[in-house]
């Protein structure tokens, strides 16, 4: 890992004094690593999913409107060039709709809660990588014979 996202269930392996998870004292570093990736692309594919959530989901407030806005602006911010239209307009009126609506107030999610996600996707990318690793074993023992 590059770099330490600050999740302890993806960097705890590397950290002296922190007690590793059970799942990792026995995995090469390769394993670990796989379930970290794995780890990583099932909580960005529930994101998206969220993401994709949102167009169905009626604003019922400004700051309902101002959140939607920022989650368009934010993720275009991966994707493509916000000099584009139509980015400069949306941003515009985000701004606009600030102004009137005041900004967001903080959120920080509860670290219960992050951390039962992070173990959730951790186990399900652990059972994931020991599948494709069965399934590689299977594989070679076919060819060895």
């Amino acid at each position: 890992m590059l770099v330490n996202p600050g999740i302890p269930a993806l960097t705890t392996h590397r950290k002296k004094g922190w007690r590793c998870r059970d799942s990792e004292r026995t995995l090469p570093d390769a394993d670990v690593y796989a379930i970290a990736r794995e780890a990583e692309i099932f909580a960005m594919t529930g994101a998206l999913k969220l993401q994709d959530a949102i167009p169905g989901i009626a604003a019922t407030s400004l700051a309902g409107v101002v959140a939607k806005l920022e989650m368009i602006v934010a993720a275009d911010r991966d994707i493509g060039d916000p000099t584009d239209f139509p980015w400069p307009h949306i941003a515009s009126v985000l701004r606009d709709l600030k102004a009137l609506a005041g900004e967001l107030p903080a959120y920080r999610p509860d670290r219960a809660a992050t951390r039962a996600d992070v173990s959730r996707h951790w186990e399900a990318a652990v059972r994931l990588v020991a599948a494709l690793n069965e399934e590689d074993v299977r594989e070679r023992r076919k060819l060895a014979v």
